[in-house]
């Protein structure tokens, strides 16, 4: 079996897997800041660790995968400045924090439900590690890498990068920073531009605040990753994943938070990052409309797509790309990854009937080995730093095998073992007719039920439970199609 090797942004490089404590694996994703409906970019993040996860499972490794919940600290514009994003949506609808919070949290995992993501071993929240938190700061005050002022605590990147690489995830140099940093409102307590707050002091009007030893505030973005990640997975752990976007600042400042609280340089083993989705080429963005949310990429309630998509049908569209590589999450990129996931049913359909398909009686051993063949190309892909669509270059070919008559009756089981294994298992696509689906032919009979309901009740004017189930089962990944002859379903 060939080894795993994962691109490791830190080093530029890939490297042999091989875990601090083998067969156990610590794994620290950033989660979401619960503050709005969770976006397709950040989607594709937890999707792509989601692979990385599943395919530890399958390697045999005994993973703690542990992805926060950002509930409090999270300045608008990802600044040290501003107001609390969070605390700014709970003011503008008259709500109390935590229930923007939990609404907004029950509705990413809903998403992620419907994306067929495995939950996360340990999902802890900033607010409940606030006593840690201040520990923390205390300590990287005590060993002189933070200074408290004006009932703020910022820490103090001078001094720390005197004595280590400040930039190395991200590859800036601290002169280069300095240099290009400009001075910003409220800067006046740091003593350098660069510093960033790790405690926050809270102003009166303020409705997410703690007592502190300097005074009332709330913890920095930075230092909550930092201190969850470590009391979980312990000072050094093996990998730190996020996108792209977190190497500069959150994941440089946590990267410095680690070392100057533990003395250990070396926290993370593997950083890991995934890249950007754009839309038709253009960066994805609310300001400039060029912007949905999962659910209307699955209801078709967006006019940037051409139609809905499942939810299969994007995921597998994001398995078409490499998880460091931009995605372009196009009509055309859909459309493409619909029509190669039915091509792939179709010959799973087959492998499970018999029909169709031209079996060769030929006893060369030559059509033996297709199939081993097969199994270890897939292999090799997924331990090149988790390649799925070298895995789906690959099964792609096996498809063409199949449907042209290449194989032999005996090795059906394990082609479609092969399918299972890489479509299902590890990337996570949920296929009607394999083992690991959730699909089965009751549940066609529960939706077709409850589609004649829909109907019944449209004909009654019933719009509001003709609605009601509608948009229940497009929860459930399950398109409606309305038109003269009547009403289609797909999944």
């Amino acid at each position: 079996m060939s080894e795993l090797r994962v691109y490791n942004t830190i080093t530029r490089e890939k490297e042999k897997f091989e875990p601090i404590n083998a067969p156990h694996v610590g794994m620290y994703v950033c989660g979401p800041t619960v503050y709005s409906d969770v976006h397709i970019g950040n989607c594709r993040t937890f999707i792509s660790f989601d692979v990385i996860f599943r395919y530890l499972l399958f390697l045999g490794y005994n993973v703690r995968y542990v992805r926060n919940i950002t509930d409090v600290g999270h300045l608008e514009n990802d600044a040290d400045e501003g107001e609390d994003k969070i605390s700014k949506k709970a003011k503008l609808e008259n709500l109390e924090p935590m229930e923007v919070v939990q609404r907004y949290t029950n509705g990413f995992h809903d998403v992620l439900n419907q994306f067929n993501t495995l939950k996360p071993s340990i999902e802890p929240t900033a607010t409940g590690h606030l006593l840690e938190q201040i520990e923390y700061v205390q300590s990287i005050i005590e060993k002189g890498y933070a200074y408290e002022s004006n009932g703020s605590v910022y820490f103090d990147v001078e001094k720390y990068a005197a004595e280590h690489n400040y930039g190395e995830i991200s590859g800036r140099k601290i002169d280069e920073l300095q240099n290009n940093t400009r001075e910003l409102a409220g800067q006046g307590e740091k003593r350098c531009p660069l510093d960033f707050v790790i405690w926050k002091k809270a102003e009166p009007k303020h409705i997410m605040q703690w007592n502190s030893p300097w005074g009332k505030g709330f913890p920095g973005w930075h230092l909550e990753c930092s201190v969850m990640s470590t009391k979980y997975l312990g000072e050094q752990f093996d990998i730190h994943g996020g996108g792209m976007d977190l190497k500069f600042p959150h994941h440089e400042c946590e990267l410095a938070q680690n070392t100057a609280h533990s003395g250990i340089s070396n926290s993370v083993k593997y950083w890991l990052h995934a890249n950007m989705l754009t839309l038709n080429g253009e960066k994805m963005s609310k300001s400039t409309g060029k912007y949905f949310l999962p659910q209307q990429m699955f209801d078709g309630s967006t006019e940037l797509l051409d139609k809905a998509y499942s939810p299969a049908v994007v995921r597998f569209a994001m398995m078409q790309c490499h998880y460091r590589s931009t995605m372009d999450l196009s009509n055309e990129a859909l459309s493409a990854a619909e029509k190669n996931l039915n091509k792939l049913q179709e010959t799973i359909e087959k492998l499970k009937s018999g029909k169709g398909i031209q079996f060769h009686e030929n006893e060369d051993s030559a059509w033996d080995n297709h199939l081993s063949y097969f199994q270890k190309k897939c292999e090799e892909a997924m331990n090149d730093d988790f390649s799925t669509p070298k895995v789906l270059s690959v099964l792609s070919k096996a498809m063409k095998t199949i449907n042209i008559g290449e194989l032999r009756e005996k090795h059906v089981s394990g082609y479609l073992e092969l399918f299972e294994t890489y479509l299902v298992q590890i990337m996570g696509i949920q296929i009607e007719g394999i083992s690991g689906s959730n699909s089965s032919g009751i549940e066609d009979e529960l939706i077709q039920l409850a589609v004649d309901v829909r109907i019944n009740a449209k004909n009654n004017k019933d719009w509001g439970t003709s609605d009601l189930i509608r948009d229940e089962l497009t929860k459930l990944g399950v398109q409606l199609k309305d038109s003269k002859e009547g009403t289609e379903w797909t999944k």
